[in-house]
């Protein structure tokens, strides 16, 4: 196992549902009892509990007619990439893992994390009987190794066995093969290609309408590239759709495989105007980054979209376990090194995490005197600035190890969102100092930094997330940035936040740039260990029962439509 895998022992995050089922045997992964003693499923519901239900409705009366009608053909597309990612992500039947369970609970906490493993503690196994999940999932036959995946690679490179849209089978010799995503799953790319025409036959907005059809295209011929760029190129959209294989955080094995999800967006105008100019500041970021000029060398593009919207529905790999605020894409280095990137900041989501989960983690952690410095508007920006640093830095490695992705393989993704989180803060310093960004002050941005990193630290081992956020805490507590005091509780030092910022956006990008894997692995085991001051901070907060994310209540019905808007 990778060291980036060991960020979060599985003991220490157990302590969030307050108690822990007895290990697993190591037998089959798919293997399933049909039946829970009591105490396990005790436990299963104390799981449950560490999720809060958001009930994603929406104000749509703004919307014209064919708009709304477009909404529930996108969500059955949405539902077709929630079909694929369960057999990317679970080695088994769905129906058959479902049917084999007695308990409401187990079945309702199978369905969060799309299998038996939990996504809260480090994959886990949470049924009796069930084994380790595999590093790479179902997106790799059992038992392959990076090792023999690479060499059969480079033998037989027709085959594509590392590309980002096939998925690894042995062949009736046992070879290994690569199948694309729309051979290997074609009725579900069908299904949704179908829908995503029959949506943009509806749509008014000539951009919008234009990438659902390239996008209809891409799932059936496996070229996203068009797609991408179409859906770059989309200013005036009232809604918008992110459909088909996309993040690479399933793939632990080799961290090359990209899996399905979707979400179906609602604009917020008014705030996507207000947001947009920061796109434009982007080029100049990047020659102020803190680093030797070797490491930013790429032009950023400035045709970017950064803009704000309610998230109307979320299928997939977006929907699994821990949910995301914030979307940042397209992931082509080609698309962002030409267009940039668009930045989708997802509102109604946000403000229910902040609500419901970072604002008491605040009243338990942060010290009294700076918890008011812990607003939505500073929680917002930072969230924001996070996406957009991800356009900031190299995609590159500057050692000709190919593109950063490439080269650090399985560790890329936790580095590259460590990167974006102390980039975003390095950046809403910069704006402030400049009078740019005015809606909170540099203190709430830092404060509000620090107690959403206990936020993000309990999305556990299995989350790119949780692991550079436990990297930056330990890093910040060594350099004297974050403090705890006798109470337990934590405080900021401001006057130093500024230098453990700037050393560890120098740090990262090195990293990203060298390419070198051995060096990303050790610096994840010096940063990576979870303490003991953090682990009791962890388990107050399960003893107090604040949640750790959120499940939505989400589709048609929410939304006050039903299927025969669509026109059905």
């Amino acid at each position: 196992m990778k060291p980036f895998l060991l960020f979060l022992p599985l003991a220490a995050l157990a302590v969030l549902a307050g108690c822990r089922a007895e290990s697993a045997p190591a037998v089959s992964p798919t293997a399933t009892t049909d039946g829970l003693t009591p105490q396990e499923d005790s436990v299963l519901v104390a799981k449950l509990a560490q999720y809060t239900t958001v009930r994603l409705d929406a104000d749509l009366s703004g919307l014209s007619d064919s708009t709304r009608q477009m909404i529930p053909l996108l969500i059955q597309a949405a539902e077709a990439m929630d079909e694929v990612f369960w057999m990317q992500a679970y080695p088994g039947d769905k129906d058959s893992l479902l049917a084999s369970l007695d308990s409401e609970a187990a079945r309702r906490y199978v369905m969060i994390n799309y299998g038996p493993w939990d996504r809260l503690d480090g994959n886990a196994p949470f049924l009796p009987g069930v084994g380790p999940k595999p590093l790479g999932a179902n997106l790799y036959p059992r038992g392959a190794t990076p090792e023999a995946i690479r060499e059969a690679a480079d033998l037989y490179p027709e085959r594509d066995l590392l590309g980002l849209y096939t998925v690894v089978r042995r062949n009736a010799r046992g070879r290994l093969n690569g199948t694309p995503y729309h051979v290997a799953f074609a009725e579900q790319h069908e299904r949704a290609a179908g829908l995503l025409r029959r949506a943009a036959a509806l749509a008014q907005d000539a951009g919008l309408k234009t990438y659902l059809e390239l996008r209809a295209d891409a799932l059936e011929t496996g070229n996203y590239q068009p797609s991408d760029l179409a859906w770059m190129d989309m200013k005036t959209n009232p809604l918008d759709v992110v459909i088909g294989p996309i993040e690479t955080y399933e793939d632990q094995l080799m961290g090359f495989k990209a899996a399905h999800e979707a979400y179906v967006l609602l604009k917020d105008p008014e705030w996507s105007a207000r947001l947009q100019r920061y796109a434009e500041l982007l080029p100049e970021l990047q020659r102020g980054l803190p680093v030797d000029s070797t490491y930013k060398t790429e032009t950023p593009g400035t045709d970017a979209d950064l803009g704000a919207y309610d998230v109307l529905y979320v299928g997939g790999d977006a929907n699994a376990g821990s949910k995301t605020i914030a979307i940042n894409l397209p992931n082509d280095e080609e698309v962002q090194l030409q267009k940039g990137s668009r930045r989708l900041q997802l509102k109604n989501a946000m403000r229910a995490k902040f609500d419901r989960i970072l604002r008491p983690i605040t009243e338990e952690l942060i010290v009294e005197e700076q918890r008011a410095n812990v607003t939505f508007d500073a929680f917002f920006g930072n969230t924001m600035f996070h996406e957009v640093a991800h356009g900031l830095g190299i995609k590159n490695t500057v050692s000709g190890n190919g593109t950063v992705r490439e080269a650090l393989r399985d560790n890329a993704s936790a580095i590259e969102e460590g990167k974006a989180d102390v980039l975003g803060l390095y950046m809403v310093t910069s704006l402030i100092e400049r009078g740019e960004w005015t809606e909170a002050t540099l203190e709430d941005h830092y404060v509000t930094f620090v107690a959403s990193i206990f936020r993000s630290v309990r999305f556990g081992a299995s989350s790119a997330h949780g692991r550079a956020n436990l990297v930056r805490f330990n890093y910040f507590v060594e350099k004297g940035a974050i403090v705890q005091e006798d109470d337990g509780r934590w405080r900021v030092v401001l006057e130093k936040m500024a230098e453990a910022t700037d050393g560890l956006s120098r740090d990262l990008l090195m990293l990203q740039g060298d390419g070198d894997y051995d060096a990303t692995a050790a610096f994840a085991a010096t940063y990576g260990e979870m303490t003991p001051a953090l682990t009791a901070s962890l388990e107050q907060l399960a003893a107090a029962g604040i949640p750790v994310d959120v499940v939505f209540e989400q589709g048609v019905d929410v939304l006050g439509l039903s299927p025969e808007a669509s026109g059905e």
